[in-house]
Formats: C-alpha cells, structure tokens, sequence
C-alpha cells in the first residue's frame, strides 16, 4: 500500500472462526474483544457492523469498524491468521487443542476513491436477530448487498434502522472492493497476487496465542510477550507497536 494510506483514520476489521470448531468461535470473539478493548484504552471509536454469534457465545464472524488517529498503521499488521492452543471450556479431558481464526483489516476508502453504482447492487432485506439478536429489533432491519460484477456479499444487522445498516453495509463493500482493486494493481505491477485471508487452515499463521505457556508469538518477528491474560484484556500496545516497528 502506498504512504497515502498511512494517514487512513477508519479501518474495517472482518474476524472470522477458522479451523476448530466451537471453540474456533470462543477465540474470535476473544480476538474481537482485544481490539475492541485496545480502541478503546487508544480513545478511538468502535462500531459494530455485523454479528453472528454461537449459542454459547463465540463468533462465527464480526464485522466492525475503528476510527481514530493514525489507526490503520496501528492495525495494518494484524490481518492474517491467528492460532490459539489452550485447553478449551468444552473440553473435559483436558487436552490442549489448536484452532484459529483469520483477521482482515481494510482501509475505510474516502467517499471518492470507490464509485458503487446503484444499478451494481442487488439489496434484500429481512428480520434481524439469530444468537446476540437481543441487542437488535425483529423487525425487517438487517440487510445484505450483493454487488453483482465482483459477487461480493455483504451484510449488516447491527443497527435497528433500515437505512444505518444500508449505509453500514455500503462501507464494508466499498472497502472490500478498494483492496480488490489493489491486489488487482499488485497482480499486474509484481505477478502475484497477495491475499490477507483465504482459508483458515492453509494460509500461513502470523501468530501463536499459547495459553498453557502464557505466552504470545509473533512468528513474522520470532518474538514473543507474556502475561496473555492482561494482552486479551486489550494491553496489546507493547506488541503492536513492536510489529509496526519490525514489518516497515
């Protein structure tokens, strides 16, 4: 990404279970819950766009925004996949697992580097609700685009009116069709197209959280923190920093 996007101020981040299950879900919603945390404790703003949940409260997927000073240089270095080994609470023998989760962040496009036609969108709508469905109204609130030249579908639920979700929906799908076009630009200047996520168990992991170890790896660093507990709280600044520091 050229130095432009470094003064990029709203990154969209998409956190997705991978490979493991139940408790694949239990960790993205830990991982959404460290940088949910970590904005917080930076005083940038949180915006939650799409939630599906489990019935025991992991994450399929979350899609959510951040806006705040000079946060996509923060968050850039975090896309990719995340692996946990811990013993999981659905566990009852006690054998450490290994799941993961995959984490997209996306550049939030100025108004005027995207030009979505109307004519490109296919919308429908329906009730909102499904697990965490508490916090959102029954009514014909949620809605998903479809954009029908790239086949990107994008959906939104979080908000009880029609129109915030629309516009909401409208932002990841600008987002997501702003890195289409920069990976198309990277195809053509370097002859390979380079890709945050795909699926979870194939794409190279760029990070280890081992609970039984208490300890954190970044494997592009070959570095490592500890005291996780207080990390997955959202005191991730010592390793954020150190990644940007490391991957520039």
């Amino acid at each position: 990404m050229s130095d432009e996007n470094q003064k990029i101020n709203a990154v969209i981040m998409e956190i997705r279970a991978g490979v493991g299950g139940e408790e694949a879900a239990l960790f993205a919603n830990d991982l959404y819950r460290m940088y949910t945390r970590y904005a917080q404790n930076q005083g940038w703003s949180v915006e939650t766009f799409d939630l599906k949940q489990t019935d025991i409260n992991g994450i399929k997927e979350v899609i959510f925004e951040i806006k705040g000073d000079d946060v996509y240089n923060k968050l850039k270095n975090e896309a990719g996949v995340h692996r946990v080994q811990r013993v999981p609470k659905t566990e009852k023998s006690g054998r450490v697992h290994t799941s993961t989760a995959t984490v997209a962040v996306l550049a939030k496009p100025k108004s005027t580097e995207i030009n979505i036609r109307p004519q490109d969108i296919r919308q429908e709508t329906c009730k909102s609700g499904g697990a965490g469905g508490q916090y959102v109204n029954k009514r014909m609130t949620a809605i998903r685009l479809v954009h029908i030249p790239t086949g990107i579908v994008v959906e939104s639920q979080s908000e009880r009116s029609l129109q915030q979700n629309r516009e909401n929906a409208l932002s990841v799908l600008a987002a997501r069709l702003l890195k289409k076009q920069q990976e198309q630009l990277e195809q053509q200047v370097i002859g390979t197209r380079r890709q945050q996520i795909g699926t979870a168990g194939r794409e190279e992991k760029i990070r280890t959280y081992n609970f039984p170890q208490d300890r954190i790896t970044d494997h592009r660093l070959n570095k490592s923190w500890h005291d996780i507990e207080a990390m997955m709280d959202g005191k991730i600044d010592k390793m954020i920093d150190k990644v940007s520091e490391g991957l520039k």
